[in-house]
């Protein structure tokens, strides 16, 4: 059985309290592991940006890029308070999903 893409919204650092990158995707589990393999060029690699962080699965890429937009567009305390709600000790979210079988639950919010 073939699984949907996972569309998402997410958040990616280099350490608690260091620079933060928000993007969006319609394949969460191959996005992040270009961003930790380094294979695009620009803020992410520059910085070290390999830690996911934060994520929001949503329905649809449109939904998911107006809220990607949205977000870019809050100070960094209000999406620092963000991640802090679902992951206060900002932990390397990909790390509980490797070698497993789709997502945890609870992990994301799905709008």
């Amino acid at each position: 059985m073939e699984r949907r893409p996972f569309i998402a919204v997410y958040m990616m650092a280099n350490r608690p309290y260091g620079a933060l990158y928000i993007g969006v995707t319609s394949n969460l589990e191959t996005r992040v592991d270009q961003h930790q393999a380094g294979q695009f060029e620009g803020f992410t690699k520059k910085y070290g940006l390999h830690r996911l962080v934060w994520f929001e699965e949503h329905e649809s890429v449109v939904l998911a890029i107006r809220r990607e937009k949205s977000l870019k567009k809050y100070k960094r305390d209000w999406k620092i308070n963000l991640i802090e709600r679902e992951n206060p000790h900002r932990e390397d979210l990909s790390k509980t999903w490797r070698g497993s079988i789709g997502w945890p639950e609870g992990l994301g919010e799905k709008v």
